[in-house]
Formats: structure tokens, sequence, C-alpha cells
């Protein structure tokens, strides 16, 4: 059989299915070569600090132990690069006032310090995610991925004078141009899985019916996979099933908010429990990498400065004003709690990565998710010894299995300047870097 294109899809009226990587998609000669999967990138961004003394390791290098907040991702410390040292002095005032939340989240990814204001004329920096998109967003269907769980306005004050838009997006395109994330599953889903075709009368016709995505591309699964061998047909059923169970897990989230009676408007399709929207909008994420539809994501865990209560956890006070907790030890054990049931959503997405086989390994090898924020202490507005953590090994861009400490204020642009590096986009600086980041690799 002549070998599948990489690109090859399942075609139906209304819809269009991209596929994994399988063995009939790369000639024999090339079965055989390591480090043929594609290197992914994604960052994942929480709002509001960490409860500092719970997330550092103690150690450094292989022989670090992780504390109580990073607990849940045991399993995976071999697949862990956590970093201490970085800072992201954009984020301080220089002369601009309050404001630290709103400069903390636009200076994330781009290493710039944002113009104060609430009015159009905003401005940052171009994003680290935005800048591989630019180079290598053409190779896929989707240059990149933007997901959140939490609306944000693009206008307005949200924090002493700066623009919502600040507080409300990490990627940027341009200086002036954020890129509005996704927060509804259903549309993130219609994305990835629609054919851009008339896909409003598709989606009408689909939901009638009550009929899958799957049901019009099933003709040409079932020719597909007559040409298949044993292990692909197992990869591709394997997949379909995958699919099939977010379509129905965003269905049932259809009829949960239907039954509710919200206090504030909710988008169809959002899930009322938080984890299950957090680990639905994971399980997009990897499937936009399996079937490498992207290959560049961002994720918003929450807008910064967001105020709102984890009852998950039993936490019914707001985050925002939990973070200031002037050393109240019953307010810290709240944030303890928040830190740790985020990270265990983390945990839960790596699970998903490392049992998804991709080319000679899994997505998480191929794979570096950078998870942090650009504040430290949440209490005092700190945005020096960030809390940043790099999973997977980014195709052999990083050495996992340990804790690395460096000079202290050392930017996390230069973190970012490796990374972009690692995927093949070359650049002399980004934001505030003074320079890659030595060590990703020993």
């Amino acid at each position: 059989m002549k070998p599948l294109a990489r690109r090859t899809f399942l075609q139906g009226v209304g819809a269009t299915l991209a596929l994994p990587m399988l063995d009939a998609m790369r000639p024999a000669r090339a079965a055989a070569a390591a480090g043929s999967a594609p290197r992914r990138m994604a960052y994942v961004f929480f709002p509001n600090g960490a409860i500092m003394p719970d997330w550092k390791p103690e150690g450094v290098g292989a022989d670090y132990e992780l504390p109580r907040t990073l607990q849940p991702l045991a399993r995976h410390k071999s697949d862990l690069l956590v970093i201490s040292g970085l800072a992201h002095d954009m984020a301080r005032a220089h002369g601009d006032g309050a404001g630290d939340h709103a400069r903390s989240c636009a200076t994330f990814l781009t290493g710039s310090h944002p113009r104060k204001t609430d009015g159009a004329d905003i401005e940052v920096g171009v994003s680290v995610d935005q800048v591989a998109a630019s180079e290598i967003g053409n190779q896929t269907r989707l240059p990149s991925l933007e997901l959140g769980i939490e609306a944000g306005r693009q206008a307005g004050s949200c924090d002493s004078g700066y623009s919502c838009a600040y507080s409300s997006n990490i990627s940027w395109k341009s200086a002036t141009t954020p890129m509005a994330k996704e927060i509804n599953p259903r549309a993130v889903f219609e994305r990835l899985f629609g054919n851009g075709v008339d896909d409003a009368k598709a989606r009408a016709e689909r939901n009638f019916y009550r009929k899958s995505i799957l049901d019009f591309v099933s003709d040409d699964a079932a020719r597909l996979r007559s040409q298949l061998g044993q292990t692909d047909r197992r990869k591709l059923d394997e997949y379909l099933t995958s699919v099939r169970e977010i379509e129905q897990r965003i269905e049932q989230s259809d009829v949960e908010t239907k039954r509710q009676i919200p206090d504030m408007p909710m988008p169809e399709g959002v899930p009322s429990e938080l984890s299950q929207h957090i680990r639905l909008m994971y399980d997009l994420m990897l499937v936009a990498f399996q079937t490498d539809s992207t290959r560049i994501a961002t994720f918003m865990l929450a807008n910064e400065g967001s105020n709102r209560a984890y009852r998950e956890v039993e936490v019914k006070d707001g985050h925002h004003q939990l973070s200031h907790h002037r050393d109240d030890e019953k307010k810290v054990a709240q944030l303890q709690k928040i830190d740790q049931f985020l990270i265990e959503q983390f945990a839960y997405f790596l699970d998903r990565l490392k049992a998804t086989p991709d080319g000679e390994g899994t997505l998480l090898d191929h794979t570096m998710i950078t998870y942090g924020c650009a504040i430290s202490d949440g209490n005092r507005h700190r945005h020096e010894d960030l809390p940043c953590l790099v999973a997977g090994k980014g195709g052999g861009a990083v050495t996992t299995g340990r804790h690395m400490k460096i000079e202290s204020e050392t930017p996390m642009a230069n973190l970012f300047l490796s990374q972009l590096e690692a995927v093949g986009v070359q650049r002399d600086r980004l934001g505030d870097s003074t320079g890659k980041l030595p060590g990703l690799t020993v």
C-alpha cells in the first residue's frame, strides 16, 4: 500500500476529521527513525500567584523532592523540569503604580510592559506562542489554539486603570492585538472537526438527528480501515472512540446546563463543574496535538485577578480575595487547596498525553508544556522566583526529572527563547530577554 499522507482527513458532509499518526503514514525506511513526530508547545496559566513554600521543591537536580502542592504530579516526576529563579521584571510597576494583576497576565508570555490604559490604545508585545505560530503555524490546519475557562472583556478597566484585555489574554498576535480565547468546549470541537463549509447548517442537522460527527465520516472511515494493518486499525478505533467520548461529554454538559438556573449566563456546552470543564478543554488540546491540527496552544485556567470560589475543594471565598491573605493561616491553607486542585487537573492532562502513542514515543515525549504565572507571592504581588514547571521532553529539547535552580532575576523570556529554538524558530530577543536559558538539556 502506498503510504498515507500525514495530513489525511476523513471527510463527510459538514465535517472533517483529522487523523492521528499511523504507521501507514510513514515510509518503511522512516518508520524506524526516531524523532519522527513533530514537537509541540503549550502554555498553561493560572492566576493570583501561589503559596510558594508548598510549591518550591527541596533539593536540586535529580535529587529533588516534590513539595505538597506538586504531589499530584509524583507519578510524572521523571517527565518534569521544575525551574526556580525566573522573574518577570516587566510585570512590576516601573512608575505606573497599582495594577500588578493586569501587568502580570499581559507580561506572562510577552516579557513586555503593558501600556497603562483602559481605552482602545492597548499595547504590550507579541507573545511567545504567536512568534512560533508566525513561523511554523502554516504547517498545520490551525496556526495556534487559544483556550480558557472564564470569559473575559476586551475593553473597560479591570485593574487600577489597566484594560480588561490585559487581564483576560495571555496570547498576543501583535503588540496591540490579543488572541481571544475560546471557553466553550462545543465551539472548540467544531473548530477542530468542522470543515469550514456551512458549519452552522451541518451543526443544526447533526443536532436535529442527534448524529455524531463520526456518523458523517463513517463511510470514509470504513474505506480507510479496509486499507490499514491490524495495528493501525486499532489506533484508528481508539482515536474515533475518544472523539465520540468528548462529543458525549459536551452533549451531557448541554443537558446539565439546561437543567440549572445559573447565577449568570452560561454558554451552551460549558460543564457546570469546574473540574469537568478544565479536563474537557485539556482533552480537546490533546486531540488537537494528536491529529496535528496545531502544534501551539495556550490555556488560561482563569483570568488574572479572578475571584472564583473553588467549592469542589470546599473553598467558598473568592480566589483573589484570599490571595491577599496577610499571612492568615486559614486563608493560606485555602489558597494551597486551590493550587493543588489546579495541579491535579494538570496531572490528568499529563496522564492522557503519556497514554497517547505518538511516533516512536508518546505525545508527552514530543510536547513541552509550560505551567506557571507571573506572580509568585500573591499577597505582596512579587514577580521574582516565579512558580514554573515544564512537563514533557519536547522531542529531546528538555531534560526532565530534575529541579533546576537558576540565578535570581533571570527573565522568564530567556526560557521562551530556548523553547522557540527547540521548535525551529530563531529569535535573538523576546520582550526583556537577555539570552537563551542554558541548561534545558544536560
